[in-house]
C-alpha cells in the first residue's frame, strides 16, 4: 500500500488578522463606529475628497505656502484644525504646526549622530518597556520588527539629546503615535520640539525627576473641575478622588494612552496648534459629559469609572465642541501663578528658571 507523502513545510493557515481603519488589530465584539472599514456613502467621500483639497491648498507643496496662510488667515486655519486634519495630510501638517520641520533642517545630521555613535544610560529601560506600547498595532506588533526598531531609535536618541529628561515611560506613546504619520528622523524632532518648546511652553518637565509639571497640572485641573462642575467636586472630596487617581496619564501622554484612537488623533490636532489647554478641556468636558453618572457613585465604582468612560463619551463630534466652548485660558495662568507662590518656582537643571506655560484662548 503507498504511504500518502506528507510535506512537513506546507504552510498552516492563519486566520487573517482583521484591522481598523489606523492599523490596530479588531476585536470581534467591539461595535465602535470607527471599527471595521464598511462601505460609506458616495457623498461622504466627495466631501473627504473637497477637504483634502482645501487643505493642499493651504499647505502648498511640502509645506511652502503653510506660514503664509497661518499669517494671513489664522482663523480659518484654526476652525479647519478642530474639525480635523485629514489623515493622508496629518503627519505633515503635524509637523509644520509643531515647528518641528525648522528644528530638522537645522539640525542635518544629528539624527543619525545619536541613534548610531551615541550610548544612553536607558537603554534596557526602553528595550523594556517597548514591547507595551500599541501592542495592538501591526507596526509594534513583531519583536524586534520595524516598527520597535524605530521606537528604540527614537526614544534612545532623546534620551542623549536631552540626559536631564533622558527616558520615562510614558514618552513612548507619544513617540509612537508621532511615528504612526512620520519618519523616525522627523518624529525625533517633533519630540524635541514638544519637550523643548518651539512653539508652545516647553513639556519636559512632565518627564523631568518628580514630574514637576503633572503636578502643577493636576493642582490646576483639580480646581478647575471644583469650579466649573461644583456638585462633581464635593462629590470627590467626600469620596477622597484627587486628579492624580485618574488624570495624570492624560497630561504624561496627552490621551494617546488609553483612549480611542481617533479620539487621540483629534486631540492631538489641536493639542499641536493650540497648546496644553485643550487637555484641560477636553478632561472637564468628558466629567461634564458623565457628571450625573459619576455623582451617584461610591469610591471603586468611581475610579473604574474615570478610567473606563462609555463608548458615546469618546465620540469626538461631541465631545470636543463641549470642550471649546469651556474656557479656561485665564484662569490656567492664575492657577499656575498661585501654584508658583505656593510650592516656589521649579528650578531647571543648569540652574535656569523653569517658566510655566502661558496659555491664550
Amino acid at each position: 500500500m503507498e504511504k500518502k507523502k506528507v510535506d512537513d513545510h506546507e504552510p498552516v493557515p492563519v486566520p487573517p488578522v482583521r484591522l481598523d481603519r489606523f492599523g490596530f488589530v479588531k476585536q470581534e465584539l467591539s461595535n465602535s463606529p470607527e471599527g471595521l472599514t464598511k462601505s460609506r456613502p458616495a457623498f461622504e467621500y466627495e466631501r473627504d475628497e473637497r477637504r483634502i483639497r482645501k487643505w493642499r491648498k493651504m499647505i502648498g507643496v511640502g509645506g511652502s505656502d503653510w506660514k503664509h496662510y497661518v499669517r494671513r488667515k489664522p482663523h480659518v486655519v484654526k476652525r479647519r484644525i478642530r474639525k480635523g486634519i485629514p489623515d493622508c495630510l496629518r503627519g505633515l501638517v503635524w509637523q509644520l504646526i509643531s515647528g518641528s520641520r525648522d528644528l530638522l533642517l537645522m539640525n542635518a545630521g544629528v539624527y543619525e549622530q545619536l541613534v548610531i555613535y551615541e550610548t544612553s544610560a536607558s537603554e534596557l529601560d526602553i528595550i523594556r518597556d517597548i514591547s507595551r506600547t500599541f501592542p495592538s498595532h501591526v507596526f509594534f506588533q513583531q519583536r524586534h520588527g520595524p516598527g520597535q526598531r524605530s521606537l528604540y531609535n527614537v526614544l534612545k536618541a532623546y534620551s542623549v539629546y536631552d540626559r536631564d529628561v533622558g527616558y520615562v515611560q510614558g514618552m513612548g506613546f507619544v513617540a509612537g503615535l508621532l511615528l504612526l504619520y512620520m519618519s523616525e528622523e522627523d518624529a525625533f524632532w517633533l519630540l524635541v520640539a514638544l519637550l523643548k518648546g518651539a512653539v508652545h511652553a516647553p513639556m519636559e518637565g512632565l518627564y523631568l525627576v518628580g514630574l514637576p509639571l503633572v503636578q502643577q497640572y493636576l493642582f490646576q485641573f483639580d480646581t478647575l473641575v471644583r469650579e466649573h462642575l461644583p456638585k462633581l467636586g464635593e462629590h470627590f472630596t467626600q469620596e477622597m478622588i484627587n486628579p492624580s487617581m485618574y488624570a495624570s496619564q492624560w497630561f504624561i501622554t496627552v490621551f494617546s494612552y488609553s483612549f480611542p484612537f481617533h479620539l487621540a488623533l483629534r486631540i492631538w490636532d489641536v493639542f499641536l496648534h493650540e497648546g496644553v489647554k485643550i487637555v484641560f478641556k477636553v478632561g472637564l468636558a468628558l466629567l461634564k459629559y458623565c457628571h450625573d453618572n459619576l455623582v451617584k457613585l461610591p469610591f471603586e465604582k468611581l475610579i473604574h469609572a474615570l478610567r473606563n468612560f462609555p463608548e458615546d463619551a469618546m465620540n469626538p463630534d461631541t465631545l470636543l465642541p463641549m470642550a471649546y466652548s469651556i474656557k479656561v485660558s485665564k484662569r490656567l495662568e492664575e492657577l499656575k501663578l498661585e501654584y508658583e507662590k505656593k510650592n516656589g518656582k521649579q528650578a531647571e537643571p543648569g540652574g535656569k528658571q523653569k517658566q510655566p506655560p502661558a496659555e491664550t484662548h
